[in-house]
């Protein structure tokens, strides 16, 4: 059963049908009906999530503490001239277990022995505060 390839020869040559009724679509409106569908709302945004790294918290030595609290009682006698720090700290992660390590840089303004906080004023933007907890200071170094 061999088709003819001339069967729709009556059709090829007619002009294209516009609709009276309907006026043409748009298009924006023709693109959007081949535009991807997304079935799963968030589905994304949860994947991204779980993907997302985090890192644990390294707790220091009895020794590693010592240090830190002995850098710290020298940083306090040199307050009043306001020295720069760089402070390695950890920052809980708000959606899951663990967080990042970050890297500040500024002046030394306060040692909260009894909040157990330091605040430094950030060198590249004087008027940002860091109210750094002491527990979550991995290093802290004196500039110059």
């Amino acid at each position: 059963m061999k088709k003819d390839p001339r069967r729709y020869d009556d059709m090829l040559h007619l002009p294209h049908h516009r609709s009276e009724s309907h006026p043409p679509m748009t298009m924006v409106n023709r693109a959007a009906q081949f535009s991807p569908f997304a079935a799963l709302t968030g589905y994304e945004a949860a994947v991204e999530e779980t993907a997302r790294q985090t890192q644990r918290k390294i707790l220091l030595s009895d020794d590693e503490k010592t240090l830190l609290d002995a850098r710290l009682g020298r940083l306090m006698r040199k307050l009043p001239e306001q020295p720069s720090v760089t402070v390695t700290f950890f920052v809980p992660d708000a959606k899951k277990d663990g967080g990042s390590y970050l890297n500040v840089t500024g002046k030394l303004r306060k040692i909260d022995a009894y909040e157990r906080k330091i605040v430094l004023y950030d060198a590249d933007h004087l008027n940002r505060c860091h109210e750094i907890p002491i527990e979550d200071i991995l290093a802290i170094d004196p500039i110059g």
